[in-house]
């Protein structure tokens, strides 16, 4: 749209997008440019819910809640259009295979369903500062379903298209592990922001606003105080932080084990996690710079990373999981000892190792065993790749030499005065045309949804 006006984008916008909105089933042949699109605007989703999301925890560690505060509106744009892309996923069955368009539907649902049980929550329950609530958890949970449905339909869809190089297609789908790994670990900054609200009262200068421990300290009957604050900020047992760090409710260290399997390449786990703690270390002097509350990092999760990209080095691929295991979990907890000794780290339970261990091991090999099961790693990618490329040249071959043969005849017949003949030839050529066009392949493979490069824009 380089040189159009900025009043006739919105115009030429719709004049784009209107002739691709028709009713299909999922699994549809997409075009090129609208699977860029769709997937663009996810990627701007997902940013503008982060960025408004991180906001949030630290707004409420320090004024009262409030409906139309700055970062709610900044998530609901977000929200808003990753609701548009839903619809669109929905009924054009574009850019997605019946899997995922599955699961993007029901995580937007589940979000949605969400936010009015939140809002009466907090009408009938207070602050809820707590980010472990059950109006919460729906909303983390519904988050990750969009995550994952979208996830898998770029992982699916992105190889059909020769203009996405590999390196495109490992970075995207790198980033959205990495939204993935924010959305799962986002309770934890509920212990990460606590523990230094609490340092702040024993200075003698709480972060909170005075409003705000009034009002907590209403809500739970007792006076302003030592006791209350710690409440307030710290409500969750210490033995949850580390182990839900370790194995995160079945996702948090084994978000990196599914971006290592899926994506394939070597650091992959240390770059995701090193992006999100990159992240928060950018985002925390802006917070802070803004008057909000500081938060504690988790550097230890490049550790863990790390662990996780070791694992894969290991041969016998049977030990892995055990391996990864041991040295994953050395790496939250040692972490988490040196990070409490040389900055700071919320509570976390050392003695809870054995545990944590224990499930990361079983997280581990079900990993592993699903990944491979359903055909979800970087070389069940490469395969379906070329296996799409090689039927794609087979096809293109056949349509050439089905034009030539048509052709041909078609010259016979008019050099002989067939004027019959030589009509009916274009129609041969568009039969064998939409011959070689048709859909092939069963199984896993016939649900992936996007179109080869060449696939053309629907006409009105």
């Amino acid at each position: 749209m380089n040189g159009t006006p900025l009043k006739q984008i919105p115009a030429r916008l719709i004049e784009w997008a209107l002739p691709y909105w028709t009713r299909g089933e999922a699994g549809r042949q997409t075009p090129q440019d609208l699977f860029r699109v769709l997937y663009l605007g996810w990627l701007a989703a997902f940013v503008l819910k982060v960025l408004g999301s991180s906001w949030d925890v630290s707004w409420h560690f320090k004024w009262l809640r409030d409906d139309l505060a700055p970062p709610h509106l900044l998530n609901t744009v977000g929200t808003v259009i990753a609701v548009a892309l839903t619809i669109v996923h929905w009924y054009t069955g574009y850019g997605v295979d019946r899997t995922s368009s599955r699961l993007i539907v029901w995580g937007t649902g589940v979000f949605l369903i969400a936010i009015p049980l939140d809002l009466i929550n907090h009408r009938v329950n207070g602050i809820d500062i707590t980010a472990w609530s059950p109006s919460h958890a729906l909303l983390y949970i519904g988050t990750a379903l969009m995550l994952v449905g979208v996830t898998r339909g770029w992982y699916l869809g992105s190889g059909r298209y020769a203009e996405i190089t590999r390196g495109r297609r490992a970075l995207v789908l790198g980033g959205l592990f990495a939204f993935l790994l924010e959305n799962v670990h986002f309770p934890e900054l509920q212990q990460e922001y606590g523990v230094l609200e609490l340092a702040s009262w024993d200075r003698g200068q709480p972060y909170a606003e005075p409003t705000l421990l009034e009002f907590a300290a209403n809500q739970m009957g007792q006076a302003v105080d030592r006791a209350m604050v710690l409440k307030f900020s710290l409500p969750i047992p210490d033995v949850v932080y580390a182990l839900y760090a370790g194995v995160a409710g079945v996702a948090g260290v084994a978000v990196l084990i599914f971006a290592r399997v899926m994506v394939g390449r070597r650091y992959t786990a240390t770059a995701i996690a090193g992006a999100y703690v990159a992240y928060r270390c950018l985002i925390w002097p802006l917070l802070v710079g803004g008057g909000f509350p500081p938060s504690a990092v988790p550097f230890f999760l490049l550790l863990a990373g790390l662990a996780v990209d070791l694992a894969f080095l290991v041969p016998i691929k049977q030990l892995r999981p055990l391996m990864g295991a041991v040295l994953a979990t050395a790496g939250v907890y040692g972490g988490l000892l040196a990070q409490d000794r040389v900055l700071e780290a919320p509570p976390y339970a050392p003695q809870a190792w054995p545990v944590a261990l224990a499930a990361l091991v079983v997280v581990w090999y079900a990993v592993e065993w699903f990944t491979g099961r359903r055909g979800l790693t970087a070389a069940a990618a490469e395969d379906r790749i070329a296996m799409e490329t090689r039927t794609a040249e087979t096809e293109g071959t056949a349509e050439h030499g089905t034009s030539r043969d048509a052709g041909s005849d078609a010259g016979s017949e008019a050099a002989s005065g067939a004027a019959s003949g030589a009509a009916s030839a274009p129609t041969a050529v568009s039969e064998a045309a939409s011959g070689a066009g048709s859909e092939t392949g069963s199984g896993a493979a016939s649900e992936v949804t996007p179109a080869p490069a060449a696939v053309s824009k629907p006409r009105p």
